[in-house]
Parts: structure tokens; C-alpha cells; sequence
């Protein structure tokens, strides 16, 4: 909302998008924020959705933040939490995928190739930095709920 204010931005609420813009009006601000944290070592966090009785929203607005590497959102009401959760932990099918990666790419590493195919698409280091970054989220959440259920 600073953001926008500061630019003088039509925003029809905080966080949302303006339906007479075309396309996503704040992802050239939140591409440069998340490259900024990344320069810097820090995590990239999206603001806030304003309309807490528009899930459908939020969770769009998020997905847009999540597919430009940013790390978690703002929830400014209780009913917000649940669905950062949701759009910000990788679903099973992602996390399979990337062990699956690894196991790949070791393979192929064993046999001198640096580089191999999975499911007819090639993947490479790069795709092993991706996926380790999967598993990095999965393997927090994990430990996390396991602390969780520890304490109680």
C-alpha cells in the first residue's frame, strides 16, 4: 500500500491488482525486490492482501509472488494463514519430482554425463539447484511439524 501510494497507483485494494491495468501491475517491483534479497542474502517476503474475505484472491496474489521466487506472504488475518501455507509448501507431486531429479542426476554424474532426461526434458545443474531448493522447503516444513507435535 506504501508502494502504491508512493507511485500514486490506482489500486482498488491493498495488495490487489487494478482491473483496468493489463496484466500484474506490481510484478516488475516484486521481480526487483526478490533479486534485491536474493543479492543480498535475505528472504523474500510478499505484503499484504487488504480484502481478508477474498481467499480466491489472496492465493492468486500469492502464486504470482511464489512464481517469481518469493519465499512467503503476509497474512494480516487469521484466515490468511492456512492458504500461505498452502500455495507456499510444495505439494507432494513437486517434492517427489525433485528427489527424483537428484536421483537422475546422479546417475548420470556417475556415468560422466552432465546432463540427462527425465520424463522426455532435459535437466541439468540448474535443475538440481531448483530441486534442492524444493527439498530445502519440504525438509523445513517437515522438522517444523515434527517440533510442533513434539511439544504438545
Amino acid at each position: 500500500a506504501d508502494y502504491a501510494a508512493s507511485n500514486k497507483a490506482r489500486t482498488v485494494n491493498i495488495g490487489g491488482l487494478n482491473p483496468d491495468y493489463p496484466g500484474d501491475q506490481w510484478h516488475f517491483a516484486l521481480s526487483r525486490m526478490t533479486v534485491a534479497c536474493r543479492a543480498y542474502g535475505l528472504r523474500a517476503i510478499d505484503g499484504p492482501f487488504g480484502d481478508f474475505s477474498d481467499p480466491e484472491g489472496y492465493k492468486a496474489a500469492a502464486r504470482r509472488a511464489a512464481a517469481l521466487g518469493i519465499e512467503g506472504k503476509w497474512a494480516i488475518h487469521p484466515s490468511q494463514i492456512a492458504l500461505a501455507n498452502d500455495v507456499f509448501s510444495p505439494p507432494e507431486k513437486e517434492v517427489t519430482r525433485a528427489r527424483r531429479i537428484l536421483e537422475v542426476l546422479k546417475e548420470a554424474e556417475a556415468l560422466g554425463k552432465g546432463a540427462a532426461a527425465l520424463d522426455g526434458k532435459m535437466i541439468d545443474a540448474a535443475s538440481e539447484r531448483m530441486a534442492r531448493n524444493v527439498l530445502v522447503v519440504s525438509e523445513a516444513i517437515e522438522r517444523a511439524g515434527q517440533a510442533q507435535a513434539a511439544a504438545q
